[in-house]
Order: C-alpha cells, then sequence, then structure tokens
C-alpha cells in the first residue's frame, strides 16, 4: 500500500492535469474544475503505469543510467512547465467563455483549492486500486497451490474485479441511490406551507378534481399553481398533472389524465399540448409560458410524472420506466383525440426537454399514426442517447453542420439553434412538423462515450456560434469535462442546456402558426415574457 509513485505515471497525469484547465462547452464552477482535474490526474496517472507495464510485457529494451535520469528529469520539468502554463492561462479561458455568452467575469480559478481537490482524489483513487492489487495478490496466491500460475492470476483478476463490483455496486451504489430516491420522494410529497390547494374547480387539484392537490407531488404543484392569467391572455390555459403517487402504473395514470382532460374541458380548446417531463416531473416554465402565450391562453397540457430522480440518475436507472410511462400517456390522449371529429378536435402537438425530449420521441411509432397523424412535435436539447436525434443527425445534408443539421428538403423535420433554423427548407414545411432546438455548446446534446477516444465533429469549423475558439480536444479529458459540463454546467439562458424564452417563442411559431402575431408583436411579446423571468 505504500509503495512509491511511478515517475511515468506522474508526467502523465501532469500533462493531464494541464490539460483539464482548458476551456470546454460552458463555464464550469470551481469545485467542478477541481473534480475535472483530478479524475483527470488519476487517469494520466493510470495511463503512464499501464504504458510503463507494456512496454516491459513487450519486452522493449529501456534506457538506464546518466541518460535515463536526465531524460526523466527533462520530462518532467517540461511537464511541471507545461501545467503552470495551463493554469496561468485557466481564467482567461474561462472568462472568454463567460464572455461568449454575456456573463460577468469570474475571480480566478483559485489554484491552490484545485490542487488539494486533485491530491485528495487522486489519493483516494489511488487506495482503492492498490488495495484491489492486494485482494488479487491474496486471491492468486492461494489458488496458486492448485492451478497452474497464469491460470491462477487470470482466475484472480476476474475474483476480485467481481468482489469490488458487488461492493461498489451491489452495496455502496445501491444504497446511495436508495437513499437519493427517498430524500427526493420525501421532498415531493411534502406540501409546503405556502401552497394551498387551487380554488378553482377547473384547476388539477382542486375539490372538484381527480388528482388530489397531495398526489401532485412537489413539482406537479409547482406547475399547476404558476398557472398564467391576467394580460395577454384571452382566457386562462389548462394544465393538468399526474403526479407519480395518483395511480400504481403508467397506464393507470395515463387513464387518470383523460379523465382530468374530459372533465375541465381540455379536447375543446383550439391546441392539445402533450408534454414529456424531465426525471423529477419537472416542465420547463419558459417553454410551457412562451407557447401559452403565443396562443392567448386557448390552449390545454397534459403531463405526467414517471420518477421522482433527476434526469441523470432517472436515464441512468429507470430509461425504460421513461419510456413506458411517456407511451401509455400517449396512446391514452391520442387514442381518445383521434376518436373526435376532424373539424371540431384541437391540435396536438408533443413537447420535451431533455430526457423529456427523448421519451417524449419514444412515445410512439410512426406506423401507428400515418393514416390519422398529429400536428408536430418540438423537442429541446435532446440528450445523445435519443436514437432518433442520432439517426436524423447521421443522415443529414453534407453541406450543413453537426450542431445545426438539415434534414432532407426540410418537408417534415427541422432544426433550430440561436440564430434560428426553421426557417430553411427547399420544401414548405407540411402539415406534420418535428422541431429539434439544440445548442452547440449543449453538452447533454452533443457529448458521446466516444469522444473519450475520438475528436468529435461539431470541433471541425465551421464551429457552433456558441463554441469557444479556444476548446482542443484531449483523449480522456475532453470527456470528464463534458461531463461534468452535463452535472456542475454553470451557463445562462439561451447557452448550454439552458434554453431561451425568446428561441422558444420562434421555435412554438415556426411550429404551430398561430394567427394574430408578426415580427413587431412578437418582439414585443419576448421582451415582455423575459422581463418576468
Amino acid at each position: 500500500m505504500l509503495r512509491p509513485l511511478c515517475t511515468t505515471g506522474l508526467t502523465v497525469a501532469t500533462l493531464f492535469f494541464a490539460f483539464s484547465l482548458t476551456p470546454s462547452l460552458v463555464p464550469r464552477p470551481f469545485v467542478a474544475q477541481g473534480l475535472i482535474s483530478g479524475l483527470s490526474f488519476t487517469a494520466g496517472y493510470a495511463l503512464g503505469v499501464w504504458a510503463l507495464w507494456l512496454w516491459g510485457w513487450l519486452g522493449i529494451p529501456q534506457l538506464r543510467g546518466r541518460v535515463a535520469l536526465w531524460l526523466r528529469v527533462a520530462t518532467a520539468v517540461l511537464c511541471v512547465l507545461v501545467a503552470m502554463v495551463f493554469l496561468w492561462r485557466a481564467a482567461g479561458w474561462q472568462n472568454d467563455l463567460r464572455g461568449l455568452m454575456g456573463m460577468p467575469e469570474d475571480a480566478g480559478v483559485r489554484p491552490f483549492g484545485i490542487g488539494v481537490i486533485t491530491v485528495l482524489l487522486f489519493v483516494g483513487v489511488l487506495c482503492v486500486a492498490r488495495l484491489f492489487r492486494l485482494v488479487f495478490g491474496l486471491i492468486a496466491k492461494q489458488l496458486r497451490r492448485v492451478i497452474p500460475p497464469r491460470i491462477a492470476h487470470g482466475v484472480g483478476l476476474v475474483l476480485a474485479f467481481m468482489l469490488f463490483w458487488s461492493v461498489g455496486n451491489g452495496v455502496l451504489f445501491s444504497m446511495a441511490l436508495r437513499g437519493a430516491d427517498a430524500s427526493y420522494h420525501n421532498w415531493h410529497i411534502t406540501v409546503q406551507p405556502e401552497q394551498s390547494p387551487p380554488s378553482d374547480p377547473l384547476r388539477t387539484g382542486s375539490e372538484a378534481s381527480l388528482i388530489s392537490w397531495e398526489d401532485l407531488g412537489q413539482r406537479g404543484r409547482d406547475y399547476i399553481s404558476s398557472t398564467p392569467s391576467g394580460d395577454g391572455l384571452a382566457q386562462e390555459p389548462i394544465r393538468v398533472y399526474v403526479g407519480l403517487g395518483a395511480a400504481e402504473t403508467p397506464e393507470e395514470r395515463a387513464a387518470l389524465a383523460v379523465q382530468e382532460m374530459q372533465r375541465v374541458g381540455a379536447f375543446e380548446r383550439s391546441t392539445l399540448l402533450l408534454v414529456t417531463p424531465t426525471g423529477t416531473g419537472w416542465v420547463d416554465p419558459v417553454a410551457q409560458l412562451s407557447a401559452e402565450y403565443l396562443l392567448r391562453g386557448d390552449v390545454a397540457s397534459v403531463t405526467a410524472q414517471y420518477s421522482y430522480l433527476p434526469s441523470f440518475l432517472a436515464l441512468l436507472v429507470e430509461s425504460e420506466y421513461g419510456k413506458q410511462s411517456a407511451q401509455a400517456l400517449f396512446q391514452a390522449v391520442y387514442g381518445y383525440w383521434r376518436t373526435l371529429p376532424r373539424d371540431e378536435r384541437p391540435d396536438l402537438y408533443l413537447y420535451g426537454l431533455s430526457l423529456g425530449a427523448l421519451n417524449s420521441s419514444r412515445a410512439f411509432d410512426a406506423h401507428d399514426i400515418i393514416g390519422d397523424p398529429f400536428h408536430g412535435a418540438l423537442w429541446s436539447g435532446p440528450p445523445f442517447r435519443s436514437e432518433v436525434w442520432r439517426d436524423l443527425t447521421a443522415q443529414r445534408r453534407s453541406s450543413s453542420p453537426v450542431w445545426l443539421p438539415r434534414f432532407r428538403d426540410g418537408s417534415v423535420i427541422r432544426f433550430m439553434n440561436q440564430d434560428g433554423g426553421l426557417e430553411r427548407g427547399d420544401a414548405e414545411w407540411g402539415p406534420y412538423r418535428i422541431a429539434y432546438l439544440q445548442y452547440a455548446s449543449d453538452p447533454v446534446t452533443f457529448f458521446s462515450p466516444d469522444i473519450f477516444w475520438r475528436s468529435p465533429e461539431w470541433l471541425q469549423d465551421p464551429r457552433g456560434p456558441d463554441v469557444s475558439p479556444a476548446l482542443r480536444w484531449f483523449p480522456i479529458v475532453t470527456g470528464l469535462q463534458l461531463l461534468a459540463d452535463i452535472w456542475a454546467g454553470d451557463a445562462p439562458r439561451g447557452y448550454g442546456h439552458e434554453y431561451s424564452m425568446a428561441d422558444y417563442i420562434t421555435a412554438w411559431h415556426a411550429l404551430m402558426a398561430p394567427e394574430g402575431w408578426d415580427e413587431e408583436s412578437l418582439a414585443r411579446l419576448r421582451d415582455t415574457l423575459e422581463a418576468t423571468r
């Protein structure tokens, strides 16, 4: 456990530490930078140790004596100098990125604090790695008594890995997950003192509602309580929300949602939004309000919660459950909607952000709706795991960049960012419309597992307007940076994974084409709604 550190490993680790200080897609808080630097340093050390072992295993001669010593010293000095230069440049890189996104400058990167986090993380991981080696050695030693040495080492390695995996995944991870689930569950079911059930019988959660105020959950209560009214609306929009505790199964919650929609007259509005929330059941109020004001309140929305966990945890452990919930709600709502007379039923649109976009796109099969399609969908910030988004991007026209694809003639599917895009198409946008709203600086969309070993297409020229010119790809390190961007990135509205009111208004207007709006009135609406956020 107290063996000296590998010089080659420390050399590579220092380079990886330096690379971790370069900019990524969005600005990073101090703690996130420390964790990235620590993980990068650790990964570099492991890579250096492995490379040295491989060199010896292949039988390649090694330099020895004074030449080898001077080479190691020169390499170490060079790596330290590189790290010092990168540490000196780090604050400038981060502030340049913040300036690109209209954010004020930060005080700096706090080198001492980053160094402490890096050392603590490295020491912790190193202790676990050496404990693993110790356990592996003990198992192999016992096995060598009864089986040949090479077989003993192979079996010992497998058994040690299984032991550590069962402890880490089966015990520690499961305990942490159960704790997180219990914590989020308790938060959702606790009714805050300042929240009282609505008195309007047409609101979900009222005394007349089929869904109790308590069963809405915290996200549902926030969603219903923030229903807009007043200036700019001809009538109050309808919002229907079914919390996770309202019924046992996705199918039961979907059936309850349709019954509640019938009770409040949702199918009598001119437009119906089927909204798939994020992991916790959250619906982006910016997207919701922009649609409701564009339609002047003549709209009904329906949402069903499927998890208490944040999106990144729900995607990891409950991805199929989100899909099942979205499918159940779509089938129930669409099934009833298509029984209505075509000239009397509302226009039906789908919406989802992030994990909601993924599950919304998985909610239906095109073959099932081709005879009677709904009107369209708006999916913002689609996560990299979205199969539909990946296929469309891969099949884009070669003249379009990966961060703003053009798909075929644009008659069905179009993409947009801060600078527009939905107005572009060789053919007229038809009655069935799919729109993607995405920013080139969104790590949730543009992360991919292969970024650890391959430079992504979105780094090629031309880059997106919100991607730093100083961003460079480094193996392993860039992947860790983007994971940190997903987890703790700090971007304002209009960048990263924070989609702006102005862009939502542009997207909804292009998608639904509501009457009575021109560029001047749209600009006033953007200014009015932005001022309320």
